[in-house]
């Protein structure tokens, strides 16, 4: 009941926000006021290193005069200062060009229904009990550790328009995440696992958050490079997300209407092989990604991206969609809940069906050109024969062009990472090149 007070007043601050901004002069106006508070803990082989509590508040609006354009921001929710914010907006407007794009979204796309997600779950933990937890997920089999932590979060996010849009949300998230290290002669390794939740409940235990990582750093020790080749790649599913948010890049607004995308005028083409069907669920209950309405307002619907390896529809905000021609398609902030349909294999079946070749468990740098669809990445994982790893790889860089990368993805296993806004499995790619010594 609290909370719901909390978010009442701050939907009255937005309102007066808006309000003030008409008596200023504004044809239109949005703005946006978030409330956030939380606790992280971290600590280091037993000993606490941070405690840190967050309590942080923050608001901004935009003004139209016509189709020119300002924006100011604040931390301060006091009435001089609304005031004070909304007259530095006012006064960007009316010196800025005008663009016959800007303005807000068409009133009839903005939501009008607000179904409940289940994303608000408090967590309510003392900072003893967020050291207990850590030191728990740390002391997992391995001697050697850089620290593990807990952060829990809840915020309030309140958006309005001058189109009579006006709704304020509570949502919360959860982690426990550990990074250890290991050693065998001379080779030294780290790696981590993370589980994250709106809801505590459904973390998973401190201790096996701890022994992921200690199995995953161990089984990297002793790593070797590889000779420069080209061999199938599979990407493990918690990085297999990386490809899919490419090619959400470059189907993007943004990227379109400046011919940046390497998928320019490829609606309606075929981009992936036919039994991959990509869509967005913005409505699932308890998901990191749900949400009724995007950054602007509009209502967000479950709707297909990519069927039968077709691409079906761009990814757009507002702006992005008139400089189009087109209409947002409720995408302003990215997409929700991205998903890609599994097939049947399981990890171990993907491995199998590779047979020989390269399975990738860490990305660095960033080498990823949206435009050209070029990419190349540092790399570690494993090599696999006959469907069995054989041994660790690192110092090697895979790639490729996304273009051809996406059309070549053999399969997509069932072994879903649901952690993240991107919910896939491990993507089985049949041919990359690779180079190492």
């Amino acid at each position: 009941m609290q909370n719901q007070q909390e978010v009442n007043r701050l939907k009255e601050i937005v309102q007066n926000l808006l309000d003030e901004a008409k008596q200023q002069g504004a044809t239109a106006a949005e703005a946006g006021l978030s409330q956030e508070n939380g606790l992280s803990v971290s600590v280091r082989l037993g000993d606490v290193e941070t405690i840190e509590h967050h309590c942080s508040q923050g608001l901004g609006i935009t003004v139209y005069f016509g189709q020119r354009k300002g924006s100011a921001s604040t931390t301060d929710l006091s009435v001089e200062s609304i005031k004070e914010t909304v007259s530095a907006a006012c006064s960007i407007a009316r010196y800025t060009s005008e663009d016959e794009y800007a303005g807000l979204p068409e009133k009839a796309l903005l939501a009008t229904s607000f179904p409940d997600l289940d994303v608000n779950h408090p967590w309510a933990i003392t900072a003893d009990e967020a050291i207990a937890l850590a030191i728990e997920c740390e002391d997992a089999e391995i001697t050697n550790s850089e620290g593990a932590s807990v952060n829990t979060h809840q915020g309030i996010h309140v958006l309005g328009n001058s189109l009579g849009f006006l709704h304020g949300s509570l949502s919360t998230r959860h982690s426990l995440s550990c990074s250890v290290l290991a050693q065998r002669g001379e080779s030294m390794q780290r790696d981590y696992w993370y589980t994250v939740a709106r809801n505590a409940n459904n973390l998973e235990a401190a201790v096996e958050v701890g022994q992921k990582a200690a199995q995953r750093t161990l089984r990297r020790l002793e790593g070797r490079s590889l000779s420069t080749r080209q061999c199938p790649v599979l990407y493990s599913a918690e990085i297999a997300s990386g490809l899919l948010s490419s090619f959400i890049g470059a189907i993007s607004g943004g990227n379109l209407y400046r011919k940046s995308s390497f998928l320019l005028d490829a609606l309606d083409t075929q981009v992936f092989p036919g039994f991959v069907h990509i869509h967005e669920q913005p409505h699932l209950i308890g998901a990191s990604g749900s949400s009724a309405y995007d950054s602007e307002g509009v209502a967000t619907h479950t709707r297909d991206l990519v069927t039968d390896g077709i691409l079906r529809s761009y990814v757009l905000g507002t702006y992005s969609a008139r400089k189009l021609g087109l209409h947002s398609t409720g995408n302003a902030g990215g997409v929700r809940n991205l998903t890609i349909d599994p097939g049947v294999l399981d990890f171990d079946g993907l491995l199998k069906q590779m047979d020989t070749g390269l399975l990738v468990t860490e990305l660095m740098g960033q080498g990823v050109n949206i435009l050209t669809g070029d990419y190349s990445r540092g790399a570690a994982g494993f090599w696999v024969e006959k469907g069995q790893i054989q041994y660790p790889v690192e110092e090697i860089t895979i790639a490729g062009n996304l273009k051809d990368m996406l059309r070549n993805i053999v399969a997509v296993g069932n072994d879903v990472d649901y952690r993240g806004n991107v919910r896939t499995g491990s993507i089985l790619v049949e041919r990359m090149s690779i180079a190492g010594q």
